[in-house]
């Protein structure tokens, strides 16, 4: 190549090194608003801690709101709180009505009557659900889930072979086990 000598060659030769750059050739499978995720795992010790300082943050917040919001007696058929007439305030209402769950937790406590914590939404020492809907229902012969109820003895079955042995079985023998459960009826 030839030394440069002119000043038009100069010019010719930067525009060939700025298209022949390439560090100027647009990319466009590269997005210029992505940004790395901000979300990182946590192991249960990091979220328990969170939680409770997040409770407690919350607990300290609302005990001292108390100092600035006056104490009003609870009359009959109040409903939400009303400012000025106008329409209901919700906010207002859920933040009084936490104050009211978080008292009658505390009174509760106070009182000496609970082991701990009252179980609440905001925490997990809640007592297991009692409700029909959530008892798992066993066979009454072999004690493996029973999805099916005969209809004629009310016994549970776990399956097919279970129910013809239900149906061979005498009435005396299937109300011992309806009793050995507790659904028995005792007719008078």
């Amino acid at each position: 190549m030839a030394p440069l000598t002119t000043a038009s060659d100069e010019k010719t030769h930067q525009a060939l090194l700025d298209k022949l750059d390439v560090y100027a050739v647009h990319k466009p499978f590269r997005n210029p608003n992505w940004k790395t995720a901000q979300r990182r795992n946590k192991n249960l010790k990091q979220i328990i801690g969170e939680a409770s300082r997040k409770e407690a943050s919350v607990m300290a917040t609302q005990n001292n709101s108390g100092i600035s919001t006056p104490s009003v007696p609870h009359t009959e058929g109040a409903g939400t709180p009303i400012g000025n007439g106008g329409p209901p305030n919700i906010a207002q209402a859920a933040q009084s009505l936490s104050t009211l769950v978080l008292e009658k937790n505390g009174r509760a406590a106070a009182g000496g009557n609970a082991t701990g914590p009252a179980p609440t939404y905001m925490n997990i020492e809640s007592a297991p659900s009692f409700h029909p809907s959530s008892q798992k229902k066993y066979c009454d012969i072999t004690g493996l889930p029973a999805p099916y109820t005969d209809p004629k003895t009310r016994l549970r079955y776990h399956n097919k072979e279970i129910f013809g042995t239900i149906r061979t079985m005498p009435q005396n023998v299937s109300e011992g086990y309806l009793a050995a459960r507790g659904a028995h009826t005792i007719l008078k």
